[in-house]
């Protein structure tokens, strides 16, 4: 590895630990797994931002943001005798190398689509039953997903059955925000919940 990225991240692990430290910030010992998880929501949605704007500046800056966040609850962690960074990476590692055998192994897998449904597949014979984390994703993340999945495995949602899709001479993401909030007003007149109504579907999908 480049030996700047080598003494970066020993120099970023060190100033976490000393934070978390008996001299260290008052604000920042008093944190805990559960009192960080509003925050490294909003840092994943800041991040997700910047990424959509495609400003370099702004995607370092909250890519860091997020690397905070993973050191954090490392340091964490390792004070608890549980595991440290370097268990994280290699974990990373090890899922990396197991679920991309067409690159590490014999398999083979030739398109973006091909990668994910192996994927998938992979990730499904690890886990066993589906996963209850995903019942504490937002629906709508859920559902892109579960979409991506689909057209994955070949089996795309159909399209144009509730929805007429935009005119060509309409923005694809303006049409798509007035689409999903015409949705939740339509939510709101039937007296359902939007995020409960999709999570439902989903979950009859996937069950």
């Amino acid at each position: 590895m480049n030996e700047r990225v080598t003494q970066a991240l020993k120099e970023v692990v060190e100033v976490v630990a000393r934070l978390r430290g008996p001299n260290g910030c008052p604000w920042d010992r008093a944190q805990t797994h559960q009192s960080l998880v509003p925050y490294l929501l909003e840092e994943a949605y800041e991040l997700a931002a910047a990424l959509s704007d495609g400003d370099p500046a702004a995607m370092r800056e909250e890519l860091g943001d997020l690397l905070l966040h993973v050191l954090f609850h490392a340091q964490i962690a390792a004070e608890a005798g549980e595991f440290d960074i370097a268990d994280v990476a290699l974990t990373l590692k090890e899922k990396l190398v197991r679920r991309h055998p067409h690159v590490f192994g014999a398999e083979r897998a030739e398109t973006p689509e091909e990668v994910r449904a192996q994927w998938e597949e992979i990730k499904r014979e690890e886990k066993g039953a589906k996963s209850e984390k995903d019942r504490f994703k937002p629906a709508l993340l859920r559902a892109a997903k579960y979409v991506e999945v689909r057209e994955a495995q070949g089996a795309p949602i159909p399209l144009g059955r509730r929805l007429p899709g935009p005119r060509p001479e309409e923005d694809p993401e303006r049409w798509l925000a007035e689409a999903l909030l015409e949705a939740v007003a339509w939510a709101r007149k039937l007296g359902r919940d939007p995020e409960l109504a999709l999570h439902r579907l989903l979950e009859g999908h996937h069950g």
